[in-house]
């Protein structure tokens, strides 16, 4: 990508989305509350929890604003993937024009064949698939991401390295809301959690989205931050 994801939206048409999942986040409440902060000491914190279940969010960080899409359940399936990327295109789809870049990981559920059957449709294309595990584009993972991620296509995929998906823009985003929703939270219902969480990402979208400044690397610079957090991990063990 050339230029700012900012400059893409405004003189281009398109938009370029970081996306990826936070599964597993906790609906914890506290068997006592929170000990209040005094002078020299932080808040002090009951350890001892009643465990309500899990919440999987599947989120959006739209770079050129900042703004963010989030819709969150119990699961993290392929299904609820193909859901959220059509929900995105259909949510801010007013210009036909408009193109979508989607930043993702390699997960296999951002592979999928269903995943496959929504870009062609959103595309306008009815390409021979092909049989999955047997021939055509929807033979395997590494077949159905070269179609994913075809620069011609209105909608496509950008995938991360394997083993980098903290260079996904998005987990900058699940950090704060780790820090500022999850860390502190107490949480009587899975349903409490996910109100809470969505009401942050309301809040956020309101007062905090601002657009990010994201070029494109060289696939040696990658691999340069790669060795040197590998070397960092290596020195501290």
């Amino acid at each position: 990508m050339n230029g700012t994801a900012q400059s893409l939206k405004e003189d281009h048409n398109t938009l370029v989305i970081s996306v990826d999942e936070k599964c597993g986040m906790q609906a914890l409440e506290r068997a006592a509350p929170d000990l209040p902060t005094i002078p020299g000491y932080g808040r002090g914190r009951e350890f001892n929890y009643i465990r309500h279940g899990t919440q999987t969010l599947i989120a959006g960080l739209e770079v050129g604003s900042g703004q963010t899409y989030g819709q969150i359940g119990q699961t993290r399936t392929e299904e609820d993937f193909v859901d959220f990327i059509e929900y995105i295109v259909e949510h801010e789809d007013q210009n036909p024009r408009s193109k979508y870049v989607f930043i993702v990981d390699q997960l296999n559920t951002h592979k999928s064949v269903e995943l496959v059957r929504l870009v062609a449709r959103l595309n306008g294309e009815k390409p021979n698939l092909g049989i999955k595990g047997r021939s055509g584009i929807l033979k395997n993972m590494n077949t159905r991401m070269n179609y994913l991620s075809q620069k011609s296509k209105r909608v496509r995929f950008v995938y991360t390295p394997k083993h980098c998906s903290w260079l996904n823009l998005i987990e900058v985003w699940f950090s704060q809301l780790g820090k500022r929703v999850l860390k502190w939270g107490n949480f009587k219902s899975t349903e409490e959690l996910a109100d809470k969480v969505l009401a942050y990402l309301n809040y956020y979208n309101e007062n905090l989205a601002h657009a990010f400044k994201w070029s494109a690397i060289k696939k040696e610079d990658t691999q340069e931050i790669i060795r040197k957090v590998k070397r960092y991990m290596y020195v501290n063990l």
